[in-house]
């Protein structure tokens, strides 16, 4: 039997750090959304990066970028982090770097665990069932407000352990955990409008960015399950060896 834990904020990662753990990375609002969305169409590799500078100097190269701090798109990148940013025509069979507020910070944070999947409700299935045949003990790592709690991120980490559990190889003794299920459990009866409550939906639609809102909050409209390997985000169909483990 395997265990599952959630750390709901960046802050908190050192006191959940486990190596030995598959860490699953969510940013609903928008960014492991936009990265699903961007292997859904046909974008080769994606190179997370958590600092402006370096996200510059990859530009220099030639590289695409895309990045935003606070929701808007910067002054030198080609474009934001929507996941309508993301279309075949722009990324497919192209390498991206993409660095956003939160979620490529919490990527670069977890890089030295066994493995980093992308997660976000648009993949949930997929990675669920990854994830159990992948026989490891996880962790989701919740991308969080600049370091603060969110509920879009602790509502999938909810769905997913629910899953995992569910499954009968997942157990967890972990309370933060057990309040991630629970609020699922709330928020999984209308998903869409109870993230109406999410104050990130309010910063976007603010920006008028909340158009992806319908699409960010879309159970299981993509097999795709992203996976860190070295520096890189690829598919997990480009990552398997033969064994089809990480290791």
């Amino acid at each position: 039997m395997k265990k599952i834990e959630v750390c709901y904020s960046p802050a908190l990662y050192p006191y959940y750090r486990n190596d030995e753990a598959i860490v699953v990375v969510s940013d609903i609002l928008r960014a492991t959304t936009a990265i699903c969305a961007a292997f859904e169409n046909g974008v080769k590799r994606i190179i997370p990066v958590a600092g402006l500078e370096e996200a510059r100097a990859w530009k220099k190269k030639g590289f695409l970028v895309a990045a935003e701090r606070d929701g808007i798109i910067l002054d030198f990148a080609d474009f934001g982090n929507s996941p309508f940013n993301f279309s075949p025509e722009r990324v497919k069979g192209a390498t991206i770097v993409y660095s956003t507020t939160n979620g490529t910070q919490a990527i670069e944070m977890a890089a030295q665990a066994r493995g980093v999947a992308i997660g976000a409700f648009v993949n949930l299935s997929a990675l669920a069932e990854w994830l159990i045949a992948e026989d490891s003990d996880v962790l989701v790592l919740c991308a969080g407000w600049k370091n603060r709690y969110n509920l879009e991120d602790s509502v999938f980490a909810g769905a997913l352990a629910s899953a995992l559990t569910g499954s009968g190889h997942y157990n967890t003794s972990c309370d933060s955990t057990v309040a991630a299920i629970e609020l699922w459990e709330i928020a999984r009866k209308d998903l869409l409008g109870y993230m109406e409550k999410a104050a990130h939906r309010h910063r976007l639609k603010k920006l008028g960015l909340d158009d992806v809102m319908p699409y960010c909050n879309t159970i299981d409209s993509t097999r795709v399950i992203p996976l860190l390997k070295d520096r890189f985000l690829v598919e997990h169909r480009d990552y398997f060896s033969k064994n089809h483990k990480i290791i």
